[in-house]
């Protein structure tokens, strides 16, 4: 049976920075996903032309610049990210080449098999986040599992995880001590659910 491989990671992208060619629809919807996760991402956007969306974002966020020009080799220069964005895909396998020869870590819009990683599916409540995977196999599925888990994680975790902290903080001992005191105090958590079912 095929498993998911895929190492689940948080980029920091307000300290990377973030190469998107295209901005069209496909590089509008990249760019979306990102700044709803960081704000503050830095990101380069390089295209012939702009979504007046596209034009929006960068507007509104400062960390945005918008290079109007063909895609070149020298756009892959000091970036740690890059994401080919574009309805062609010839130019996109181009920008795949470029970013292996470079080593820079590229997302090639609906190719799959030319990711390094994935934009998944975000549920986000507050501090907590969860990333969904399905392998590029069904976005459409993780999705719905969004769907599902933004509705059933309660806005009120948020309120739980700070306690937590504040919690954890106050804990003495080393670091196998503090979570065996931890796990003590959220065993109510599951407890509870057990209880239910």
């Amino acid at each position: 049976m095929e498993e998911n491989h895929l190492f689940p990671v948080f980029f920091k992208l307000n300290r990377l920075h973030t190469l998107v060619v295209g901005g069209g629809n496909i590089g509008h919807e990249k760019l979306n996903a990102m700044l709803q996760n960081c704000p503050d991402a830095n990101i380069t956007v390089v295209a012939t032309w702009f979504l007046p969306e596209v034009e929006a974002l960068a507007q509104k966020h400062h960390t945005i610049t918008l290079i109007q020009k063909e895609f070149s080799c020298g756009d892959m220069i000091g970036k740690s990210l890059v994401i080919a964005a574009t309805n062609d895909k010839e130019l996109n396998y181009t920008i795949w080449e470029k970013a292996k020869c470079s080593k820079v870590l590229i997302n090639v819009a609906d190719t799959p098999e030319l990711c390094d990683f994935y934009l998944g599916s975000i549920v986000q409540k507050g501090n907590l986040k969860i990333a969904i995977s399905t392998n590029g196999k069904s976005p459409t599925v993780a999705k719905r599992l969004k769907q599902v888990l933004q509705e059933a994680i309660p806005d009120t975790l948020d309120e739980v995880l700070n306690k937590l902290q504040v919690i954890r903080d106050r804990l003495k001992g080393d670091f196998a001590e503090k979570v065996k005191q931890l796990n003590k105090i959220t065993d109510v958590l599951v407890q509870e659910k057990e209880k239910e079912q």
